[in-house]
């Protein structure tokens, strides 16, 4: 049995590449509750559904299970705009809420959005500098590079919310660890989580006077007796990080070539043995993204949700 460690849920396939409508996610959010998972994490993908505001709703169908989304891109959305959202999802989520963030990537934000990648690093410190205390029902007096806002609002109902930053680089986990409650990764074995990520953090916490900083890692299991045809299965799904830039230079920290080498496959003891793994390094979230493998896809991830669900 995994000891140390929350396990979330991942709702909806559109991680998988299998596009997900708001009312199924809802529906899988009330499920992931039933059997007992500690948090039901949706993704936010720029060409799919709005995740805070399908969460607002599964909100109002759970009653204990918290709810995280991973992660809001943060070039194309005004931290003020943003802070609102959220502090009204959260109103209906019961204070069940956790907001990630993140820079997303080089190609989205300029190819899609049409928005320059600039200073990413410098970007998100200014930009949680002014979504932080408004999450936190304070009103801001920001002047900086990037964004000027004095003010606030109010939401009647809401809690504050739990901020998260999707990081990779070492700059980033310094930002997270002074200015939010964690990280949230996807991809990053435990290598790296050990030596660029973990202990950074909670250094960097430490110093900014916060408490222990969060560490939830995303990464793709599956349960089988084929592990050869799961790595595979790994590369064909999720293949598209393995030319990302950003990707590329954790998978360099890391000593691997491709998602293939980061999933977590084999039978249910070889997958608690490679979770347990994680939780020793210091990751206090596992966060599973359940894929299938073979003829029977449903039954492989009923084989693989049943694992998680007994270690939840």
């Amino acid at each position: 049995m995994l000891l140390r460690v929350h396990i979330g849920m991942t709702v909806g396939g559109d991680v998988r590449g299998r596009p997900s409508s708001p009312p199924d996610i809802v529906a899988e959010a009330r499920r992931a509750e039933e059997d007992g998972f500690t948090t039901a994490w949706s993704v936010h993908f720029s060409r799919a559904y709005d995740a805070l505001t399908t969460l607002a709703v599964a909100g109002t169908v759970t009653r204990r299970i918290e709810l995280g989304v991973g992660v809001v891109p943060t070039y194309p959305r005004h931290p003020l705009a943003l802070a609102q959202q959220a502090a009204t999802a959260q109103a209906f989520c019961g204070g069940r809420l956790t907001l990630g963030v993140g820079v997303s990537h080089r190609p989205v934000i300029e190819g899609l959005h049409g928005l320059p990648y600039v200073a990413p690093a410098a970007h998100m410190r200014e930009y949680l500098s002014v979504l932080g205390p408004l999450l936190r029902g304070e009103e801001v007096r920001v002047r900086g590079e990037h964004f000027r806002v004095e003010g606030g609002f109010a939401v009647p109902g809401t809690t504050p919310v739990s901020v998260l930053v999707g990081a990779l680089s070492p700059r980033m986990v310094q930002v997270a660890g002074e200015l939010a409650d964690g990280v949230v990764t996807w991809l990053v074995g435990p290598r790296t989580l050990a030596s660029t990520i973990v202990a950074p953090l909670q250094r960097a916490a430490e110093g900014a006077g916060r408490g222990l900083s969060r560490v939830v890692a995303a990464l793709p299991v599956a349960v089988t007796d084929a592990p050869d045809d799961a790595r595979a299965a790994a590369d064909a799904l999720f293949g598209r990080y393995n030319g990302m830039e950003n990707y590329r230079r954790v998978f360099g920290r890391e000593g691997v070539t491709s998602v293939a080498d980061l999933a977590v496959v084999g039978t249910e003891a070889d997958v608690e043995k490679q979770l347990q793994r994680y939780a020793d390094v210091g990751v206090t979230d596992l966060w599973p993204a359940v894929y299938p493998v073979g003829d029977d896809p449903e039954a492989s991830l009923r084989r693989s949700r049943a694992l998680l669900a007994g270690m939840a």
